[in-house]
């Protein structure tokens, strides 16, 4: 890999278009080249399938690659093993092989994805071998019911995803297949993180139970993009010994990656810091551009609503270009209607759309070719997704562009101007922790439910079996009986379990005018996104909500057309529940512990969709919310803290300011130390704790039971707290700014901050 901070060298010819726009100068912080790479020799193994070969062969492939051909072989054995090399490096090949095989032979297949639009695109490659044995199909939410019967039935390749796993197909009438499964695909696994990756891990090892019982032992084959110690990756999610195919030997095109700041505005925040353009208005204008240059390009944003924005933008861009452009041009995300997104997806095949914004929802391994362009809207959370968006262009082995454009975000800042943190850097480890007990005690009942538990079956479910079990005996949820643990409920005990962390009921989006339904969204989300007053985005039309009623699950909008967005702001207290680990921090101490966090929207600030121009703020009455969670936290004693009451430069340090400031900036770095965005997590921070009775600054999970990531901040405190510390110290603003000390997120509308008494209180505490 070579690279250059300057764009002037070595520049790809797409960015070089790009930069020749003279309002697009200074905006690239650095250029780095990925050179081509050439593929490997391709043969097939002798136990491959004739008909499955022929078919390959007539459309141009001519064998596999080594680490399909090696991850191939290890199914075949029987090995357990993860394949972990780069997008586009074809590991649909290395396990499509072995499950045709397994079908020819009798036997069946269980296809994994986090998301339906893998599934519906790896369905269509398999149909397209136009195989009659093979009976693929997909089994999700958008399945009818009398396919469903069918599937059940019939197929013996299904893809699904786990959700339909844990509530439908576990709980269910599946004996026949599963007394014929031989293969188990976990596709894009290093998407299982956190608490979503727990959940998924005891799918998994209540998958393993169920086929044991008939009879079954299927392989397990984990497809990811390159991963931080694959083998013990997939060891973790599924409860299995793993093998690892880690080196690629398929072609590449070359690459120009750039990474984009955006320039600072004439405008002033509320304390008098400049405003830096929005990376959503950069974006919008970097996809107009690239449009009317026919470049085909994908722009991955961070929320639906910023999808929709910059979707929106793009095609107000390009009217004024020409009036055939903005049909070009749409939003993808999730929350759609399953025919909307099937027909996005067939409009960006078929090169009918040439530019698309969308949140992750494609940034998983949906086969769209011919893609030039990558722009990436924020830190996507971790290096691994990073490369995962970036690779979506040039997936034919043409040459590509990807551009990493920064939010107003410590983060973000940090990062476009510290490219070796990005850079020749292995990604991140996969953080999940199954035995979370809030997410190990509701999978235990949905396994007594499947099959009476018993005493062997506690060495599958882990360590911390035992002690769940007897605390869900204590509070009347299994019952035990001589030959083990029995689920005695009428209900069903798959629904006790949320594994995406949706928290009840989806809100249902409806047009008051016309009842007409626009999508959905998770109830915790609806507090923040269709609160009343909210701004919302669907498919370029704006709406703004009238009326949330949590109780009917229900959201009622209006359409119009304001130009502004809203950003809610909550209001956060916690308490510590235990100190589970403590340790010396320079002249104060660091926990990791749990903790319970109680958390209320209070009110909604309305910002000028093109500036962030604040245009005030309006009053909410929501319910508040309780989180049980983990969490890493500091604390300094007063002796520590006596230099900065003395007055430097004539005025002596805020202390509450210093520390809420720190708290800021130190969330927005932890996502570079541990895998997860600033979303996942929260904070708190204090002059005097009443737990502590000491300045106290908290970082929890923003999940039951805890996620992994604020343990794994207590384990690199000193490498995350030294970078936070940079991170505020380099920003080139006075006061504190977004790029620094200022959250989007907070509830006090980031009062107080002092950013000098940070960069001070970070010395103190980094002392050794």
């Amino acid at each position: 890999m070579t690279s250059s901070t300057s764009p002037s060298r070595r520049t790809g010819p797409l960015l070089a278009r790009l930069l020749s726009a003279p309002s697009h100068s200074g905006r690239v912080t650095h250029v780095e080249h990925v050179p081509a790479r050439q593929a490997g020799r391709a043969r097939w193994p002798e136990w491959a399938p004739d008909v499955l070969v022929s078919h390959l062969e007539n459309h141009g492939i001519t064998g596999l690659w080594q680490h399909q051909l090696d991850a191939a072989e290890h199914v075949r054995r029987g090995q357990n093993v993860i394949i972990a090399t780069g997008t586009a490096s074809g590991k649909s090949l290395a396990y499509l092989l072995p499950a045709v095989a397994h079908v020819l032979e009798g036997g069946t297949v269980l296809y994994l994805t986090p998301t339906k639009a893998l599934a519906a695109d790896q369905l269509r490659a398999i149909r397209a071998l136009r195989l009659a044995q093979v009976r693929a199909a997909t089994y999700d939410g958008d399945t009818p019911a009398d396919e469903r019967l069918w599937v059940r039935r019939h197929a013996n390749y299904v893809l699904t995803n786990p959700d339909m796993l844990h509530r439908s197909m576990l709980p269910g009438q599946w004996s026949s297949f599963w007394r014929r499964l031989r293969l188990v695909i976990v596709d894009e696994c290093h998407g299982y993180r956190g608490v979503f990756g727990s959940h998924v891990a005891q799918i998994l090892r209540r998958l393993r139970r169920v086929c044991a019982k008939y009879g079954s032992s299927p392989t397990f084959l984990l497809a990811s993009a390159t991963a931080s110690d694959p083998a013990v990756a997939g060891s973790r999610l599924t409860g299995l010994e793993m093998a690892e195919v880690t080196v690629d030997a398929s072609p590449r095109g070359s690459a120009t990656f750039a990474l984009w700041e955006p320039p600072l505005t004439d405008l002033r925040g509320e304390n008098g810091a400049p405003i830096r353009r929005t990376a959503a208005a950069e974006t919008a204008d970097l996809l107009s551009d690239l449009v009317v240059e026919g470049v085909r390009t994908l722009a991955f944003v961070r929320s639906r609503r910023g999808a929709e924005t910059i979707a929106l933008a793009a095609r107000r861009n390009l009217e004024e270009v020409s009036p055939e452009l903005p049909a070009q041009v749409a939003a993808y995300r999730a929350g759609f209607l399953a025919e909307d997104r099937r027909e996005l997806e067939k409009a960006l095949r078929s090169g009918e759309l040439m530019g698309l914004a969308t949140t992750n929802a494609l940034e998983l391994g949906v086969d769209v070719s011919g893609l030039d362009a990558v722009l990436i809207a924020g830190w996507p959370g971790t290096r691994a997704s990073l490369w995962q968006q970036a690779g979506r262009a040039g997936r034919a082995g043409q040459d590509a562009l990807a551009v990493l454009i920064a939010r107003d975000d410590p983060l973000d800042t940090y990062l476009v101007h510290h490219p070796e943190a990005l850079f020749g850097r292995p990604v991140e480890a996969i953080v999940l922790d199954p035995d979370n007990p809030y997410v190990l005690a509701p999978h235990l009942c949905a396994a007594a439910a499947e099959i009476p538990l018993t005493e062997p079956d506690l060495e599958t479910f882990g360590p911390a079996a035992a002690d769940v079990l007897d605390d869900l005996v204590e509070r009347g949820m299994l019952r035990k009986r001589a030959t083990g643990w029995f689920w005695t409920s009428r209900d069903r005990a798959c629904d006790l379990a949320d594994i995406r962390g949706a928290g009840g009921a989806p809100i249902q989006v409806v047009e008051a005018d016309t009842g007409r339904l626009l999508g959905t969204v998770d109830e915790p989300s609806a507090h923040m996104s269709v609160h009343p007053g909210a701004v919302y985005l669907h498919q370029g039309e704006t709406f703004v909500v009238d009326l949330l009623d949590l109780d009917g699950e229900v959201a009622l909008v209006t359409a119009a057309d304001p130009d502004y967005s809203t950003y809610a702001r909550d209001i956060t207290d916690i308490r510590v529940a235990e100190s589970l680990r403590t340790r010396p921090f320079g002249p104060g101490e660091l926990h990791f512990g749990s903790v319970e966090v109680t958390q209320q929207v209070v009110s909604y600030i309305k910002r000028r969709t093109q500036t962030g121009e604040s245009l005030g703020e309006e009053p909410l009455d929501l319910p508040p919310r309780t989180l049980h969670t983990r969490a890493v936290w500091w604390t300094l004693p007063d002796s520590a803290l006596a230099p900065l009451m003395t007055a430097a430069e004539g005025k002596p340090v805020d202390l509450g300011g210093a520390a809420h400031a720190a708290e800021h900036a130190s969330i927005g770095l932890l996502p570079l130390f541990a895998t997860c965005d600033r979303w996942d997590i929260g904070g708190v921070s204090t002059p005097i704790h009443q737990d502590t009775g000491l300045l106290t600054v908290f970082v929890y999970d923003g999940h039951d039971g805890g996620a992994g990531f604020a343990e794994r901040g207590f384990a690199r405190a000193a490498d995350w707290l030294s970078a936070t510390r940079e991170a505020i110290a380099s920003c080139e603003c006075e006061q504190g700014c977004p790029s620094c000390i200022q959250s989007p997120k907070c509830g006090n509308g980031n009062e107080p901050l002092d950013k000098a008494g940070a960069l001070r209180l970070l010395d103190i505490l980094l002392t050794s």
